[in-house]
């Protein structure tokens, strides 16, 4: 089994990984970070950088834990690839970041974690930085 972050380098992204990491060794389960950005985007500020990675990497090692880091570009909405990818890794749990939004920013920007929350087919933690 897996355990699945959603991650973007951000207090919540990094909130999540401490989350995931510390769920990953628990559990005895190997952690794969999620940092997917928009198919066709030039430059993404939701991706890490390869020192970012390759600490994400030693940090999962220190744990005791195996981890991948995804950084494939996806097509459509940010929520769906986390749920889709969920299911290919089968993983176990999702974890993500969430930040603090006003009930109108939600209602008029969406909201990803939302829709994770509400889709994915399995647990879901949500961690606040």
């Amino acid at each position: 089994m897996t355990v699945l972050v959603a991650y973007v380098p951000t207090p919540e992204g990094d909130a999540a990984l401490t989350a995931g990491l510390a769920e990953a060794a628990r559990r005895g389960e190997r952690l794969v970070v999620l940092n997917t950005p928009r198919e066709g985007a030039p430059v993404s500020a939701e991706m890490a950088a390869a020192d970012a990675v390759r600490a994400m990497v030693e940090q999962g090692a220190a744990a005791g834990v195996a981890v991948e880091v995804r950084q494939d570009a996806h097509a459509g909405d940010v929520a769906d690839e986390v749920v889709r990818v969920a299911e290919a890794v089968e993983a176990s749990v999702i974890v993500i970041g969430l930040r603090r939004r006003s009930p109108v920013g939600k209602l008029i920007m969406g909201s990803a974690a939302q829709r994770i929350l509400l889709d994915a087919d399995r647990p879901v933690l949500a961690v606040k930085p």
